[in-house]
C-alpha cells in the first residue's frame, strides 16, 4: 500500500536526503553513457543535505513529499517556485525496489494537487533523456516537451529534457 506525506520534520528530511543521495548515485552512473563526467552532474544537480532540503522545501510554496510502500520509504518529489507564475518539480525519485507499483504517479497526483491550490499558471520539469520512467509519468500527467527554461553547459545539453504543463 502506498502512502504519501509531506516532509515536515528532521526525520522526514533525513529520509529525503537518503533518497536524493540514491538519485545522485544513479544519475552519476547513467550519465556516463552519454559522455558526461559523473562529477559534473553531481556538482550541478546534487549534494543536498537534510538541512538544505528542509531549508528549501519547508514553506507554503515549496514542499517535499515522501512516498512509502507498506511503511518503507520508496520515493520523493518536491516543488518550488520557478518564477512568479510557475512552479518547478524537483527531486523526483522512486527507489528501483519499488518501481512499477504506482509510486511515481501517487507522488505526482499529490504534488499537482498542492500546486493547483496556489496562484501559479504552469508547472515545469527538468529531467534527462535516460530518466525514461520519469518522462513517462510526466507525459501521463499532460506534461509536454518545451524549450529549455534555463541555460545548461554545452557538455550536458544533449542529455537534458524540459517539460511543462498548464495548471
Amino acid at each position: 500500500m502506498i502512502s504519501v506525506s509531506r516532509a515536515i520534520g528532521a526525520a522526514d528530511f533525513e529520509i529525503a536526503a537518503r533518497l536524493c543521495d540514491a538519485l545522485a548515485a544513479w544519475d552519476a552512473a547513467e550519465v556516463q553513457a552519454y559522455g558526461v563526467a559523473a562529477e559534473e552532474v553531481l556538482a550541478i544537480y546534487h549534494g543536498e543535505t537534510s538541512s538544505s532540503l528542509a531549508a528549501r522545501f519547508s514553506s507554503t510554496d515549496a514542499m517535499m513529499f515522501i512516498a512509502r510502500w507498506e511503511g518503507s520509504p520508496a520515493g520523493c518529489l518536491a516543488f518550488a517556485p520557478f518564477d512568479d507564475a510557475t512552479m518547478e518539480i524537483r527531486k523526483f525519485y522512486v527507489d528501483p525496489e519499488f518501481r512499477g507499483k504506482g509510486i511515481g504517479s501517487a507522488l505526482m497526483r499529490v504534488v499537482l494537487a498542492e500546486v493547483e491550490k496556489g496562484h501559479c499558471r504552469a508547472i515545469v520539469a527538468h529531467t534527462t533523456v535516460y530518466m525514461e520512467n520519469a518522462i513517462s509519468i510526466y507525459e501521463a500527467f499532460d506534461f509536454t516537451r518545451c524549450t529549455p527554461f534555463r541555460r545548461m553547459p554545452d557538455s550536458i545539453a544533449h542529455t537534458e529534457v524540459f517539460m511543462s504543463r498548464p495548471i
